[in-house]
């Protein structure tokens, strides 16, 4: 073997590669490998001038994976050498040693020697591969910014703090509670801090105390992190800094790799602020999975590729709201494990120094002409349907009593403050902002001390009102936003009637209601509920049964990671609400950490024209008729008559029914209830007394003296001085006797019990019907409630179409991927009781289908007639499946189930509950060993493992006996469920006590158990509806509305429809879909653009920060 001249030193060996590491001056065609050749051979090849391309980094850079595998198919090249510059010779040399080349890929990273690289490129004049001069201002997030400000490329809004090291302290920054005013810019969290050297990558993400504060720190991976979320709040004071605005990108990121401007390579990351792990596949790589960009994310990558000068370039886009922003450029970067880049990166370098040297050096070449993207559409094959859409509205799970504190004050004080936050526009002012919640508190404190020094002064304010209201502010040491808020309304008369809590006198001159609202918060238990219920729920999906993660390609988690789940997550402006929908995504897609981070995120703010709020100081028309009516039978002192169970359960509801015959004398039964309150405040009160018990701490961080007045004020207002009982407190009372002996238990307290069976009997009769007591009472107030909901459910369904804002899987990088092209969208609406109400009365009431008519409908409106409750994590599924061999026009083509959970379990008559049929329940057609479209084994084709229709799913546990259940036909489901005990149902969340025979002597026990027992499973409704039926069902509930709602709907409308046409326009426009695109079996037209999907990133999570869904246009999503 002979050796390269100029002690140039063999790297690779093998084949035709040349591959060499140069160490001093080399002539012409001497930097190649001699490796392998005979004599004839290598005379021939000297006689040819060959191409030596140079790569001058650090050794860890220049001998890494990506570059090996690239430099190798380089060689390729028939006339390209690659020679490697050591790391000794750039360090240490002066540049006039270093070797030769004609093409050079040069880049810094840290150590390497930048000036030095200029100079060598001044020097011989090589063809560069990425600009050296321009990798100065990479380095500089100002300058890369300030670049792509000229360039035209959207990045997101920002401002540069610029300090002074000597003299840090002055720079112009003014930091508030809940935001920082850089340069005259308000910044509201939560926003970003990044440090403005590139080479630092501590970047902080400052959160909202409405979302719990704190910050999320950022850093180059350690291990598996490469965040952390600390309590934190207040920025940095040292350094310079780019502030700028958090993009809600739904958990993801999409990193983008150019080589030249012509070609890109995305890949799509968990976030590294969603919960700092750094998922890692078996290998230890950090997961990503390429993604298809849209046109326009192309373009950017051109302009980026071109305004940088750099060939080979990385940099990272947020999709956001239909839009991506470009929020860093890395330069020179490879992508990692990907043998399809590491060809084309190859091919195109190599084609692209051909092209610019091949003619200098008369060497014969051509460019070699290839379709740059094969149009490869996905299909799916075989009889099963998939499963398209998931919708779910969700209520939130156990929280602490809700209280409230009325008063009305007077002094000027309270009135500025209204002045202040512009109160008299409205007439009312809501305050939740620490900062103001901290006004109120020092208001209280300074009258407070006023009428301590002197009794007789003129403060009107009673002083008790003022002790609690200061009691409460001072709760937990610290304001966050999401448990008190205080509402001032102006009263220009004053108060015009007294309640049981104010003074009987009445003053003239104007005033204002001050009402206090305090606890409600998500307690601990409901944290664990929602989050093992989000671990649940992954078995709605295909794949997702038994042990899940068994099998790699199955389930949501894997749909999830492979970026073909397009989910969302909205949730109403209320902090349990919203704290129970990032548990449940916490749970849902396996996070880890803190729920702040999660909630800011993955959680959309839906609090605008009633789509999961509803304004509960303001009631209908309707509302107000059916609560006089209530208080007026509720207040007759005799047993429930024949006709008042005909005023009172009109549609025969057997639980409202059952209720009555339990309370016979309502007046008596209220009598009963509050006395036994009285002795509950005796017994609280004997406990203060007694030095033993008086300090005692009580579930969530409650004392005895908060527990006494909250049931001191239940006391007082119950009862009015007339003598009659005010009905309306009773879902209050229900309320708090179900925390204390859920949670308090411990204390001991006699008859809590009885307490809890008679407020529970009065409040299943209150709570219900106040939504409605006749059929048409029902609809017009769910109408009220959620009638922008129920469109929005409409519009989820209408879409079930792909589109080029979704995060799609390359087809070209889908190796190892089941269905490739499928797309499961994810709807996940988190609320309050009031809409699950409502929504649940649309369905019920609303003329879906015929009792008569329809066998399964009879049994479910039975069944919904016997729930008595809807709990904490009460659910209303809807689910729609595709049979892609029907014809895209038929009714068949789009399949639709409707399912329901009643939530929590109530106590201890759970064996009273009423039962279902299951989930899923399959139709007659399996006893002649029949598929059924809408059982188990049609959740798709590519589900490998599932347990029998009588096995339990285990959740949590991995059950062996399951895993080797490996049911692949639909003889072995029919058989099993013919011998199933219910009517053969498939259950997604079986109880321990609910198990069928079967189960129990299967010997699976615990572990066959779903492991959230303390929910109910979720029972189909209905399981053969069409897609057509569904929504003409859904169109004719909103068109029965009356006028009023109309115009709110054409606002709605107007306002999706004006948010969302210039975001998706761009993409429409530029983006045909797929030739093989389903199309709507609708008779309806396409929905607007309002309604098509331009979701971000297909893994959700955004900010609470959008005031709105309807002023942000990721609201049609």
């Amino acid at each position: 073997m002979s050796q390269p001249e100029g002690g140039a030193e063999l790297l690779v060996q093998g084949g035709s590669a040349r591959f060499l590491m140069g160490s001093e001056d080399v002539e012409d065609g001497a930097m190649r490998s001699d490796m392998g050749l005979d004599e004839d051979e290598d005379d021939e090849l000297l006689s040819e001038r060959q191409i030596v391309v140079g790569i001058c980094a650090m050794m860890k850079k220049s001998t890494s994976k990506p570059m090996t595998q690239i430099m190798e198919r380089l060689c390729k090249f028939e006339y390209i050498t690659v020679a490697i510059f050591p790391e000794e010779v750039i360090l240490n040399q002066p540049v006039e040693k270093w070797p030769l080349c004609d093409c050079l890929i040069s880049f810094h990273s840290k150590g390497f020697p930048l000036d030095k690289a200029v100079s060598y490129a001044k020097l011989r004049n090589p063809l560069l591969i990425n600009d050296l001069n321009m990798q100065y201002f990479i380095q500089d997030r100002r300058e890369v910014y300030r670049i792509l400000l000229e360039e035209g490329i959207d990045l997101p809004r920002y401002v540069v703090l610029n300090r002074d090291p000597d003299r840090p302290e002055e720079c112009n920054l003014l930091e508030g509670e809940d935001q920082v005013e850089v340069n005259g810019e308000v910044f509201p969290k939560p926003f970003v801090e990044k440090p403005v050297s590139a080479e630092d990558h501590n970047v902080y993400i400052y959160y909202p105390t409405s979302a719990g504060g704190g910050s999320q720190r950022l850093f180059r991976k350690i291990g598996s992190r490469s965040s952390v979320y600390s309590p934190e709040t207040a920025v940095r004071k040292t350094g310079s800094y780019i502030y700028e605005e958090f993009m809600p990108t739904d958990g993801t990121d999409v990193k983008v790799y150019t080589v030249g401007p012509d070609y890109a390579h995305a890949e799509a990351r968990k976030s590294p602020a969603l919960d700092g792990k750094v998922e890692r596949d078996s290998e230890g790589k950090e997961i990503r999975y390429p993604v298809m960009l849209t046109a326009m994310e192309k373009l950017v990558a051109r302009k980026v590729c071109l305004a940088f000068k750099q060939t080979v370039c990385g940099f990272d886009l947020l999709r956001a709201n239909g839009h991506s922003f470009v929020c860093d450029v890395n330069g020179f970067s490879f992508v990692k494990n990907s043998m399809k880049y590491y060809d084309d990166c190859a091919k195109v370098l190599g084609n692209m120094i051909m092209r610019e040297l091949a003619p200098q050096f008369h060497i014969p070449w051509s460019i070699p002409m290839e379709a740059e993207d094969i149009p490869i559409v996905p299909t799916t094959s075989g009889t099963m349907m998939e499963l398209r859409c998931v919708i779910a509205v969700i209520r939130h799970g156990d929280r602490t009593p809700k209280q409230k504190m009325k008063m009305e004050v007077r002094n000027a004080l309270f009135f500025d403050l209204f002045e202040k936050y512009g109160g008299y526009k409205s007439g009312k002012l809501k305050l939740k902002k620490p900062k103001q919640l901290q006004e109120v508190l020092d208001i209280a404190r300074q009258l407070l001390v006023e009428l301590g020094q002197h009794n007789d002064c003129e403060i009107e304010e009673k002083k008790s009102k003022l002790e609690q209201l200061k009691t409460v502010l001072e709760m937990y040491g610290h304001f966050s936003g999401i448990n008190r808020k205080v509402q001032l309304t102006y009263l220009p008369n004053g108060q015009l009637k007294a309640s049981s809590e104010e003074e009987d006198s009445q003053r003239e001159g104007p005033s204002l209601l001050l009402v206090l609202k305090w606890g409600g918060e998500l307690t601990p238990a409901g944290r664990v509920q929602a989050e093992e219920l989000g671990r649940a729920f992954r078995c709605m999906y295909p794949g997702g049964q038994g042990d899940y993660a068994g099998f790699p390609g199955c389930g949501l988690l894997r749909l999830h990671s492979t970026y073909r789940h397009d989910l969302k997550i909205y949730a109403s402006d209320e902090g349990r609400v919203q704290m129970t929908a990032a548990a449940f995504a916490k749970g849902l897609l396996a996070l880890e950490g803190e729920l702040t981070p999660i909630l800011v995120q993955m959680v959309k703010s839906a609090n605008m024209n009633g789509l999961l709020d509803s304004d509960s100081d303001s009631l209908t028309d309707c509302q107000q008729r059916v609560k006089a009516h209530l208080h007026e039978i509720m207040q007759r002192e005799r047993d429930f008559t024949k006709g008042d169970y005909e005023k009172l359960a009109p549609t025969g509801s057997p639980s409202l029914i059952n209720s009555m015959k339990i309370i016979g004398n309502p007046v008596k039964t209220c009598d009963l209830v509050y006395a036994l309150i009285q002795s509950l405040t005796r017994q609280i009160r004997r406990k203060l007394e007694d030095p033993k018990s008086a300090n005692l701490q009580l579930y969530h961080s409650e004392t005895l003296e908060l527990m006494l007045q909250r049931w001191s004020k239940l006391e007082r207002d119950f009862r009015t001085k007339s003598g009659r009982y005010d009905i309306s407190k009773i879902p209050d009372i229900y309320d708090c006797i179900k925390y204390d002996t859920q949670h308090n238990a411990s204390l001991a307290l006699e008859d809590t019990l009885e307490l809890f069976h008679l407020s529970k009997a009065l409040a299943d009769i209150i709570i219900p019907q106040e939504y409605g007591i006749s059929r048409p009472e029902k609809l017009d107030i769910a109408s009220a409630y959620c009638l922008p909901l129920t469109k929005k459910i409409q519009l989820d369904l209408q879409r079930t179409h792909e589109d080029e804002a979704v995060n799609k899987l390359h087809p070209l990088y889908s190796r190892g991927v089941m269905s490739p092209g499928r797309h499961v969208r994810t709807r996940l609406y988190f609320t309050s009781e009031s809409h699950v109400h409502s929504l649940l009365n649309v369905f019920r009431y609303g003329g879906l289908l015929s009792e008569e008519k329809d066998e399964q409908w009879r049994q479910a409106m039975d069944y919904l007639g016997a729930v008595s409750e809807l709990n904490y994590m009460t659910q209303i599924v809807i689910m729609l499946y595709e049979d892609n061999n029907k014809d895209p026009s038929s009714e068949e083509r789009f399949h639709v189930e409707l399912h329901f959970s009643p939530g929590v379990k109530g106590g201890d008559d759970d064996d009273n509950a009423p039962l279902g049929f299951g989930f899923r329940p399959a139709s007659s057609e399996n006893h002649e060993k029949q598929t059924n479209p809408g059982s188990l084994e049609d959740l798709s084709q590519d589900a490998p493992e599932r347990a029998m229709l009588s096995d339990p799913i285990c959740i949590l546990k991995k059950s062996q006996l399951i895993r080797s259940r490996k049911t692949g036909s639909m003889e072995v489901l029919s058989e099993s469920s013919s011998s199933s005990s219910r009517g053969s149902a498939y259950r997604l969340f079986p109880s321990c006590s609910r198990q069928s025979p079967e189960v129990k002597a299967s010997g699976l026990g615990f572990e066959g158990c779903s492991m959230v027992p303390s929910i109910y499973p979720l029972e189909t409704l209905h399981n053969s509806l069409s897609l057509k039926q569904v929504d003409e069902f859904l169109t004719a509930v909103c068109e029965d509305v009356g006028d009023t709602h109309s115009k709110t709907l054409k606002a709605l409308s107007a306002l999706f429809e004006s948010q969302s046409m210039d975001v998706y326009s761009q993409s429409a426009t530029t983006s045909p879909a797929p030739p093989d695109a389903p199309h709507s079996p609708l008779p309806h037209p396409e929905p607007p653009l309002c309604c098509q999907d331009i979701s971000s990133p297909s893994s959700t999570m955004s900010s609470p920060g959008p005031p709105s869904p309807l002023l942000d246009p990721c609201v049609s999503e």
